[in-house]
Order: structure tokens, then C-alpha cells, then sequence
């Protein structure tokens, strides 16, 4: 039930309404894999920089996170530093430093290759699909996410790694671009045409909608009265989806219904605090917890 992951490692510095911090660890493969350990073993390919020391790295071994696929680069690691307003739905980037990640080609160690399930992170389609011919064996199920830069840019490219995958994981905006559709609905069943059987729409503080044959199923966010930093909530939120999924072993629709609502609320944890201190805080046990409130609030006995 091991979960492969794809994606960055960075560093970030935020200022939101409640605060400043810099140098924070950050990167979708870093929220992603602090969320999907609480449901499954998970194994990172990415790359770092020299400024990624014994204390970054201890982060994710002490959450029993495998890293033996990251590559280590002379330089400096992939930053990002950005900034919310009153509106805390969208980032404005400040800067982008791409240092190693620039020129990161995935090289999947020989043990990885093997791995049950894949989850390609937002990186090149080319390198995805490079990811994907990489394996040994086509694994039970690959998701992937994207963003408008792929989209307007690499279309071509992205269209070929669709017809490669099965679950396809992307915001509101960013599926009503790739579907040239601006209902959402309609959006995500134009996709489901384009390769992968199941799309699920990152909605932000609305939450997330599935949609798959025979499925429609929207989940509303946790509510939340503090709203501390939502960087990396999208990707927490696909660690905790796609690790209950490994978890499974199936994509059957009980096991997705339920999926949606672990990753909904991994990612309300992830927004209390500044980066990933508090997901990478918390355990299994406080996943349960709250999803048993959440279920409560949303009028469901049982599930």
C-alpha cells in the first residue's frame, strides 16, 4: 500500500494577516507527504540543495517518510516567498527562486519502481509522463495535479500524460481552463473524457466536488474560525485523499466518498498554523477525531 510521490521541496517565506516567517520548509511533496503518512507508507522523489540539512531532513524520516528518491544538488534549494491579504483564498507570489528544482529530472530508485500507487505532483507533464515510463509495473492507480502555467503552456504535452492516469486533481479555475467550460460540473466531466475516470476539483474554502461515472459528490470545507496560512492546504488536502486511498486498495465509490472527506479534513489542519507545523504535528488518531465532528456537523450519523 506504499504511495510514490512526485514533487518539490522548498523553502518559503509567507506574511499573512497574522504574521510573518521565513525559511519555513514548504513544497507540494512536503504537505503532501505530511498529510498522506497518517494512512500509508510514502516514498518522495524530489530534489534539494545544499541549505537542506539534517534538521529538514529529520522532518519527514521522524514521520517514517522514505527519501530515498530526492536528489541532492549543489545550490540552493526551490524558494518561494508570497503574501495574503483579507481575501485568503489567493496568494500573491513575491518572488520565485527555482535554484535546483530548475533543472530536477525525477530518477526513480530501482525499489520505488515497483510502488503500487503513484501520485504525480505539479511538475513538467514531460517529467510526469517520464515518471510513469519509469515504472516497472503500471501501478493500480496514478493520480496527477496540475496548474494554468501547464495548461496555457504545455497542453500537448499534458493531454498525452492524462491518457495516462486515473485520477486527475486540480482547482476550480484551473479545470474550467483545461475543460474551456466555466461550469464546473460540465468542467469535470469534459476531463473525464481526456484520460483520467475520476476528477476531483479543489475548491478552496468551498471545499472539493468529485466527479466520476455514476459520481457527484461535493464535500464542503471544515469550517474554520482561524484561518492561519492556507499554503499547501491543495496538497495536504491530496495527501490525505490519495493516502486513504492506498489505504484501501480500491477506487470503489464507498472508499472515494470517504477519501474526500480525510483529505477535507487534513486540510483543515494544515491552515491553523504557518507551514507544516501543525500537520506534521498531528497523528492519525486527530484525523479521526475531527472527521467524526465533522460528519456530526454535516448531519451524518455514520459513514
Amino acid at each position: 500500500m506504499t504511495l510514490l510521490a512526485v514533487g518539490s521541496i522548498a523553502f518559503d517565506d509567507l506574511e499573512t494577516p497574522a504574521g510573518i516567517r521565513t525559511n519555513l520548509l514548504g513544497g507540494s511533496a512536503t504537505y503532501f507527504s505530511m498529510s498522506a503518512r497518517n494512512f500509508c507508507p510514502v516514498q518522495l522523489v524530489a530534489v534539494v540543495g545544499d541549505d537542506f540539512g539534517h534538521t529538514e531532513e529529520s522532518v519527514f524520516l521522524e514521520r517514517s517518510i522514505n527519501l530515498d528518491g530526492v536528489i541532492r544538488q549543489p545550490g540552493n534549494s526551490f524558494h518561494w516567498k508570497g503574501s495574503y491579504g483579507s481575501d485568503m483564498n489567493e496568494a500573491r507570489t513575491i518572488k520565485t527562486d527555482l535554484n535546483v528544482f530548475a533543472d530536477f529530472v525525477p530518477k526513480l530508485p530501482e525499489h520505488y519502481r515497483n510502488a503500487p500507487y503513484l501520485f504525480l505532483g505539479n511538475i513538467d507533464p514531460r517529467l510526469q509522463l517520464e515518471v510513469v515510463t519509469q515504472m516497472t509495473t503500471r501501478p493500480k492507480w496514478i493520480a496527477l495535479d496540475t496548474m494554468n502555467y501547464w495548461i496555457d503552456g504545455s497542453r500537448s504535452a499534458l493531454e498525452k500524460v492524462l491518457k495516462e492516469i486515473d485520477i486527475l486533481l486540480i482547482n476550480e479555475a484551473e479545470a474550467k481552463s483545461l475543460a474551456k467550460e466555466n461550469n464546473v460540473l460540465k468542467a469535470a466531466k469534459i476531463i473525464t473524457s481526456l484520460g483520467p475516470s475520476k476528477v476531483v476539483v479543489k475548491r478552496g474554502e468551498y471545499g472539493a466536488l468529485l466527479v466520476a461515472p455514476n459520481i457527484c459528490f461535493p464535500v464542503p470545507a471544515v469550517p474554520m474560525e482561524n484561518v492561519i496560512d492556507p499554503t499547501g492546504a491543495g496538497d495536504t488536502f491530496a495527501g490525505g485523499f490519495l493516502g486513504y486511498l492506498a489505504s484501501r486498495g480500491d477506487l470503489e465509490e464507498p472508499s472515494l466518498r470517504y477519501a474526500m472527506l480525510a483529505g477535507t479534513v487534513a486540510a483543515s489542519f494544515t491552515i491553523e498554523n504557518f507551514g507544516i507545523e501543525k500537520i506534521a504535528s498531528i497523528s492519525t488518531n486527530d484525523i479521526q477525531e475531527r472527521l467524526k465532528r465533522f460528519l456530526k456537523i454535516l448531519g451524518i450519523a455514520e459513514f
